[in-house]
């Protein structure tokens, strides 16, 4: 929303100046009916005024205390806070809250970047405990149905929902007797997820029954795998599928790569669809892994530029690999691909991407948030801009069936490195 709470109000009050102290004003007589009319009198001076009235400013009858330390371009601001909390007829059930996230909202909604936001604290958790690779939960992915149900859309295999009976297709309506109906997504699973451990109970309507039944689970330490590998173990062509940097993401490539080029694997699919980024610094360890000491990205910010370079050689740096991309590769994703392509490295297949070229870093807030703001912008080693305009694959593989488009674009990064192995040349 482009005009929040507050700047609604501050604009009614500069405009038509405080709406229950006004001279000059229309006004009801002491017992209103529908049926009456308005006394209009220029003599009478009540300020109890509802509208109609005419848009006169009335003097404060008492100072709004002071604003020491609020920067000039946010006095009003706080003027109009002030003025509601001391004025308004339902000053009484106000949020606190509620103010100080849209005064935040309405400061980001200032700014044109799209990568710039607000995190509210309950948001802010469930990312973080998400990007760490893993959380403490009963280990179910849900969604929000259009009616605002709860949906398990599936449980993890060998989770404790799993074990508990619980199914894709049921309906979560209760938390510990709490009902979720009216709940966002996020509180839902605020309050499912829980310490290692520790039972809750859930009001579950499995799926085609009508009755609801309770079923006690008890939580434990959920993995999210952000790399998985999609090719059989050992395969000549192994095809290793990042799905964002995480926490540990760079560990668990590794790992998986050792093992696969210790099982005989001569190629590599690394493969960044859908991937929207994620950590810079897991970003950074995996260039290590995969390329000599090289440029990975040329940092712009305020105070001067800053090269980013990957350390010697890695485990897979000398290995033939081909890059899978499509329109939803961004951030880190891109960095790796702008890397690649610049010095040679590996040819890349798929789509267009994203165009997210802007650094950002989180700032934590007092109230438990946290600000998402740019501070730069970043450029592949050959200072190509990556910002709004994303990055061309080499080869071009697309479809409008999204499941024949996958299919396609490994079966082209297949040949191109089966080409590869053979001759020992990269493809280009």
């Amino acid at each position: 929303m482009k005009v929040t709470l507050l700047t609604c109000i501050l604009g009614l009050l500069l405009l038509f100046g405080s709406c229950d102290s006004l001279n000059n004003a229309s006004l009801p007589s002491s017992e209103p009916d529908s049926s009456e009319t308005l006394n209009t009198s220029p003599d009478m001076q009540d300020v109890s005024a509802s509208p109609p009235y005419n848009p006169t400013v009335t003097p404060l009858e008492a100072p709004l205390g002071s604003s020491k330390g609020v920067p000039k371009e946010l006095e009003s601001v706080w003027e109009a806070w002030s003025l509601l909390n001391s004025d308004h007829v339902d000053r009484n059930e106000f949020q606190a809250e509620a103010f100080e996230e849209f005064a935040i909202r309405g400061l980001i909604n200032g700014v044109d970047d799209i990568h710039t936001s607000y995190i509210d604290p309950t948001v802010l958790e469930i990312e973080q405990e998400d990007l760490s690779g893993q959380f403490e939960g009963i280990g179910a992915h849900v969604k929000l149905r259009e009616d605002g149900a709860i949906l398990i859309s599936s449980p993890m295999e060998g989770g404790p929902a799993e074990a508990a009976g619980i199914r894709a297709g049921d309906i979560v309506t209760t938390v510990d007797g709490e009902s979720l109906e009216g709940l966002s997504l996020l509180e839902a699973v605020s309050l499912i997820r829980g310490p290692k451990g520790s039972t809750v109970v859930l009001g579950i309507r499995h799926l085609g029954d009508l009755d609801v039944v309770e079923i006690s689970v008890v939580r434990d330490v959920i993995a999210l795998p952000s790399v998985n590998l999609r090719s059989e173990p050992g395969a000549p062509i192994a095809h290793i599928r990042i799905s964002e940097f995480k926490g540990d993401t760079a560990q668990r490539f590794e790992d998986i790569l050792q093992d696969q080029v210790e099982l005989g694997s001569k190629g590599l699919i690394l493969d960044l669809r859908y991937n929207p980024g994620g950590y810079l610094q897991q970003v950074f360890e995996i260039a290590d892994i995969l390329l000599d000491k090289q440029i990975i990205l040329i940092e712009e910010r305020k105070d001067g530029e800053l090269i980013w370079e990957s350390e010697d050689g890695g485990l897979g740096a000398e290995m033939p690999t081909v890059l899978l991309v499509n329109r939803y590769s961004a951030s880190g994703s891109e960095i790796i691909m702008g890397a690649f392509q610049d010095f040679d490295r590996a040819p890349v297949v798929g789509e267009k991407t994203f165009g997210k070229g802007t650094v950002n870093v989180f700032r934590q807030l007092s109230n438990g948030g946290g600000l998402y703001m740019s501070v730069g912008r970043w450029y592949t080693p050959m200072r190509r801009e990556i910002e709004g305009k994303g990055l061309e694959p080499d080869y071009e593989v697309t479809a409008r069936d999204i499941n024949k488009a996958d299919v396609m674009q490994v079966e082209k990064a297949e040949e191109l490195l089966s080409d590869m192995i053979r001759t020992g040349q990269p493809q280009k």
